[in-house]
């Protein structure tokens, strides 16, 4: 199956209702699917032999979504709306915010539209062609463009841009046909500022990037007020109908207003009370579903509907896990295609010189094995698959010996240059505690210097016991 014989419906922003996401499922077993898949944008796609597009428009005028059938004329826009009470969140970011905001969007995207909070990790930054990311200050976000190619780093204007504008911007940007190439990205720039007017402020200072660290995105987790996130993971991408029907359901019973879709083709469920934790577990033991997947099985990005990826992403889960070797706070993607890369290493299918060769492959590894930092370089060069697995646990060496990130050094009076190392401070906002990177926390054996991003999902509030995700991004 190809990506044209799927039926793609955009869920703005990764945030569907239950209601909606009822209706969509209904539509996809009518139309003869059994399951669906999730994609790298946040959106829903099913497998449909027969496209009834009288179908598909009453399902989804009704629901007020877009859907395409074939080709990507159109996209869908990102958010990072899925991270909140799941990871730590700019001071400032709260749910109202991205729904305002979405709800300012009221045209279909052909570019690509990424939202997100430079705090959390689950959804990445930069691989839109029109990149907002949330600033310190309250409602203003930096606009990075990348059109021509999405492995090159994107280009960052030199203003904040409201949040209330951002969809005038997006639409700017446009009607002026960027991926022709015609206009460099500083004239683009200026002359969507002329044309929108929009509110803007002089960017200050440069983006601080959150630490790489793997995404956590899996099982029941504690939030904020005594409530609980659940994730879902499906290893091949194939959520089963019957099951999303019963979870849609059990969302409607116990008043789960929204559902949340992560690039990382799984699902959030947030807001589950302590007393409805229980009808939450029976149904996932009913239809058999497994939230104890490793980490070494979770954090890998695939296309989708490539079979090819996926069998040697099996290949290399099985051949690492028999060395019993930890990959925690990496993420890999297997590249068989052109598409824009989001993790920390990349397993490329090599070009052949000639079509009878044999299949190899290189890996790729992001600067400070940070993503968002948009710069790769070549561990190994044309390899042969059997080769890949020594060389991921050599590379996972290399990650550990540099996990103590160096920062820009400075030059003494004595001309020795000494390290740099930028703390941050995170606030619980239940009690208001906070951890100050320069100091750690001593009461948990923490030391001085310990980055909290780097801190353990189990880590609590010392003084109330909230979850690490109450914690919110102070000064930086």
């Amino acid at each position: 199956m190809k990506k044209v014989d799927l039926v793609r419906v955009f869920v703005k922003g990764g945030i569907i209702s239950p209601g909606d996401f009822q209706r969509t499922i209904q539509t996809a077993n009518e139309l003869g699917a059994s399951y669906v898949h999730l994609g790298s944008r946040q959106d829903i796609l099913f497998p449909s032999k027969n496209k009834n597009s009288e179908t598909l428009d009453t399902t989804f005028s009704a629901i007020n979504t877009d859907y395409d059938t074939g080709g990507e004329e159109f996209q869908n826009i990102m958010t990072s709306y899925v991270a909140l009470d799941v990871m730590p969140t700019t001071h400032w970011l709260a749910s109202h915010t991205y729904h305002y905001i979405l709800d300012t969007f009221d045209y279909k995207p052909k570019l690509k539209i990424n939202i997100t909070d430079p705090v959390q990790t689950l959804v990445p930054l930069f691989t839109g062609n029109i990149n907002f990311v949330a600033s310190s200050e309250d409602n203003y976000w930096y606009l990075y463009l990348r059109f021509a190619d999405l492995d090159s780093k994107p280009w960052c204007a030199p203003d904040l841009i409201y949040g209330y504008d951002l969809a005038k911007i997006s639409k700017a940007i446009e009607d002026l046909d960027p991926l022709t190439g015609h206009l460099s990205y500083p004239e683009i720039y200026q002359k969507v500022k002329s044309a929108v007017a929009p509110d803007t402020h002089a960017v200050e200072q440069e983006l601080v990037y959150p630490e790489a660290t793997s995404p956590y995105y899996e099982g029941m987790n504690r939030i904020v007020g005594g409530k609980y996130w659940l994730g879902l993971y499906w290893r091949n991408n194939e959520f089963n109908i019957n099951f999303l029907k019963a979870l849609c359901q059990l969302c409607i019973e116990t008043n789960i207003g929204k559902i949340s879709l992560t690039p990382w083709k799984s699902i959030i469920v947030k807001g589950i009370a302590e007393k409805d934790r229980l009808s939450w577990e029976k149904l996932l033991g009913k239809f058999g579903i497994n939230i104890r997947h490793s980490s070494l099985e979770l954090n890998w990005h695939l296309p989708v509907l490539d079979e090819e990826a996926l069998e040697i992403k099996n290949y290399l889960v099985r051949a690492l896990d028999k060395q019993d070797i930890s990959t925690y706070g990496l993420s890999f993607s297997i590249k068989t295609q052109h598409m824009s890369l989001f993790t920390s290493v990349a397993i490329e299918k090599a070009k052949k010189e000639k079509e009878s060769d044999a299949d190899t492959f290189n890996i790729l590894y992001s600067k400070d094995f940070n993503p968002n930092l948009s710069e790769y370089f070549y561990y190994a060069k044309k390899v042969p698959k059997e080769t890949l697995p020594p060389l991921l646990i050599e590379l996972s060496y290399k990650y550990y010996d540099q996990l103590e990130a160096r920062k820009p050094s400075e030059a003494t009076e004595s001309g020795v240059e000494t390290v740099v190392k930028q703390h941050r401070k995170y606030q619980c906002a239940n009690c208001l505690t906070v951890y100050d990177e320069k100091f750690g926390d001593a009461e948990a054996d923490i030391p001085s210097g310990t980055s909290f991003m780097k801190l353990s999902d189990a880590y609590c509030c010392p003084v109330c016991d909230s979850p690490k995700s109450a914690f919110k991004l102070i000064m930086s």
